[in-house]
C-alpha cells in the first residue's frame, strides 16, 4: 500500500520549504507517475512517501563529480 502525502507533508518529512519542492524539486528529481500523482487530472499534487524513501539518496549519489570535474556557475560540470 502506498501512502500519499500533501506537498506541505513532504516538506515537513524531509526538512525542505514547501516552495522549493514545486520550483526545484518537482520534475527535476521528484517524477510525475514515480514520486507523486496528480488525482483524478487536477492541479494538486500528491506525493508517494515510499517512492521519495526509496530514491532521496540517489540523486545525490548521481551527482557526485567526477575526478576531473571542473564545476560551473550554472550548475553543471565541464570536463577537463
Amino acid at each position: 500500500m502506498e501512502t500519499y502525502i500533501t506537498t506541505d507533508e513532504l516538506a515537513t518529512r524531509i526538512h525542505y520549504d514547501a516552495r522549493t519542492i514545486r520550483t526545484r524539486l518537482k520534475d527535476a528529481v521528484l517524477l510525475e507517475g514515480v514520486h507523486y500523482i496528480r488525482p483524478f487530472g487536477g492541479r494538486k499534487l500528491l506525493f508517494i512517501w515510499e517512492a521519495i524513501q526509496r530514491d532521496i539518496g540517489k540523486a545525490s549519489c548521481g551527482r557526485a563529480p567526477a575526478m576531473d570535474a571542473i564545476p560551473m556557475a550554472s550548475g553543471r560540470v565541464a570536463h577537463g
